[in-house]
């Protein structure tokens, strides 16, 4: 949505994550009155500085600084020195407990609450915004559902007052059973939950479980799978585009960037080799 002065917003909700609210916007001279939310606010300043006043002090972010805002905080907002870029999402308090509960593997009966208001992560700050972007764009499920679990796990893992990380165990049987499952379905369209079910694992200790024990997360392997198919396929004759279709890639180009990624040519050129 445009708005006067180079401003804009982009609204949207997913409602794979409790109708998770994201907004993608630029201000320059807007500014937040003092509010409240009844959701988690979890975002980052991509260009510029925004500064924000919560837990008695005022907050300077600037490019790759995470906001983090617990339930009923009151905070506000403004640009400043020419204004800013930013990444935002609202978890509710459910979606976060639950995820919590994933990561710790345990029932969790407050809801964990961010150390402070404004942080630093640099290598969680790339995934978060790859996340978001995953969130904002069509495309694989399974990439973005894995994308925001394992960046919100990771979140509160690192910045959230709760009980340190249960270790992964030796869970290869419930892995295999996903394995199976995915080489069995890997055409279709599969969400983490249906994998994570397959596994009886919760889905964040899935994701780690698996990478643990095949060395790839679940849709770098549902990717691979993909590609390996997509091979047997091209060099039967089959034309590039109905070879993305039936390995379940979104569009032909979706299936020429990973193809390319793992074998270092198109699909079209290696048909035509």
């Amino acid at each position: 949505m445009p708005m006067d002065d180079g401003e804009r917003v982009r609204l949207w909700r997913d409602p794979r994550f409790d109708a998770l609210e994201c907004i993608n916007a630029t201000f320059h001279k807007h500014e937040y009155a003092p509010h409240t939310h009844d959701s988690y606010v979890v975002g980052i300043v991509e260009a510029g500085c925004e500064t924000y006043f919560c837990r008695g002090a005022q907050h300077y972010a600037g490019p790759g600084d995470f906001c983090l805002v617990n339930p009923e905080e009151v905070h506000d907002g403004a640009p400043y020195n020419g204004g800013y870029s930013y990444r935002m999402i609202y978890p509710s308090t459910g979606f976060i407990v639950e995820i919590a509960e994933d990561v710790f593997d345990r029932p969790c009966h407050a809801p964990p609450m961010f150390s402070h208001p404004q942080v630093q992560d640099p290598e969680l700050a790339f995934e978060y915004l790859a996340a978001h972007r995953a969130l904002e764009c069509s495309g694989d499920v399974l990439e973005r559902d894995e994308r925001m679990i394992l960046v919100l796990g990771r979140l509160l893992t690192r910045h959230a007052e709760f009980p340190p990380l249960r270790p992964v165990g030796n869970e290869k049987s419930s892995v295999m059973d996903a394995r199976v499952f995915i080489d069995a379905n890997f055409s279709e369209e599969l969400g983490l939950d249906t994998l994570a079910n397959v596994s009886k694992l919760s889905r964040h200790h899935f994701i780690r479980a698996f990478k643990r024990e095949v060395g790839l997360t679940p849709h770098a392997y549902v990717t691979d799978r993909r590609v390996r198919h997509a091979r047997v396929l091209l060099s039967a004759g089959i034309a590039p585009a109905a070879t993305a279709a039936q390995c379940g890639f979104c569009d032909q180009s979706h299936l020429n960037r990973a193809f390319k990624a793992r074998f270092g040519t198109t699909p079209g050129a290696f048909a035509r080799g």
